[in-house]
């Protein structure tokens, strides 16, 4: 078997398919790949919140969530914000490029521990992506969860990823799909502004749930008083940190929030382990 636990070693995988979930100067573009390798397709491990380093020969390589269930087949799914250098030359591949690919790095929302209760995962943007993994698991898994709830919104309706799953979660009676924009547009049939005013609208019950919330820093900081103002506990809560990660094993220091290295740390935390740490919400 391929040593494919060794976090220095890239293994090449084919892009089999791309597409554009939001447009603009920093667009999203969803690729899908599958290792060259077939002993190493077989054998990769990766649970919901996980992160991989993906990247191009001769150009760098970018931290980025892994945003597909390992539920859902012998292939990764990576979205990325086009925001710099490697960015930039990731959204210039096409069917059948090559890429690097190495992880998976860090800890997972503990889907497993949280049979029985209630899911809610709370999302903006780009903080869609970390949190599909969770959505398409418990789909998968429907029988081991209470209930689902999805609560997303992004700044318009251009820039809403997985628009068409997430609308499509709105027709299934096992799933509570609420959508919202920041302002109003015509034909806009759902909420109209922010995500944390959303989730006072819909107002979700504390009661045997767990709150998950990816998004924009200032996003996840109204949504964690909403969730307080709920009755949400310390560890009923969970959300990410984003710091930038360069080597993913903790040793660069270049993702540390006071004594947590968010590569191997995280990125997953409760918000009770957090609030142990000021600096992670500096």
């Amino acid at each position: 078997m391929k040593d494919i636990n060794n976090p220095y070693k890239p293994h090449v995988a084919t892009v089999e398919d791309t597409w554009y979930e939001t447009y603009g100067e920093r667009s999203i573009k969803t690729f899908k790949v599958v290792f060259d390798d077939e002993e190493v397709r077989q054998n990769w491990k990766h649970l919901p919140g996980q992160c991989a380093m993906i990247g191009l020969l001769g150009v760098g390589e970018s931290m980025i969530s892994i945003s597909c269930s390992p539920t859902e087949g012998e292939f990764l799914r990576f979205s990325v914000m086009r925001m710099g250098k490697v960015t930039q030359a990731l959204h210039e591949l096409e069917p059948g490029d090559k890429m690097t690919v190495r992880g998976p790095y860090g800890n997972n929302f503990p889907v497993d521990d949280w049979k029985g209760k209630k899911i809610i995962t709370i999302g903006g943007g780009i903080g869609q992506a970390p949190l599909r993994p969770i959505i398409e698991y418990v789909k998968e898994n429907r029988d081991d969860y209470e209930d689902l709830t999805v609560i997303y919104g992004a700044r318009s309706t251009g820039d809403l990823c997985f628009r068409e799953e997430i609308e499509g979660l709105q027709e299934k009676d096992e799933v509570s799909c609420h959508l919202s924009i920041d302002l109003e547009e015509e034909g806009w049939p759902h909420f109209v502004g922010f995500v944390p005013s959303l989730l006072m609208e819909v107002s979700p019950s504390p009661e045997n749930a767990i709150a998950i919330t990816c998004g924009p820093p200032i996003m996840i900081q109204f949504v964690l008083e909403n969730l307080k103002k709920l009755n949400f506990e310390d560890d009923q809560i969970y959300t990410t940190l984003e710091n930038r990660m360069k080597c993913g094993i903790g040793k660069c220091g270049r993702c540390n929030a006071g004594s947590l290295y968010v590569c191997k740390d995280g990125p997953v935390f409760s918000y009770a382990t957090l609030k142990q740490v000021p600096e992670a919400f500096a």
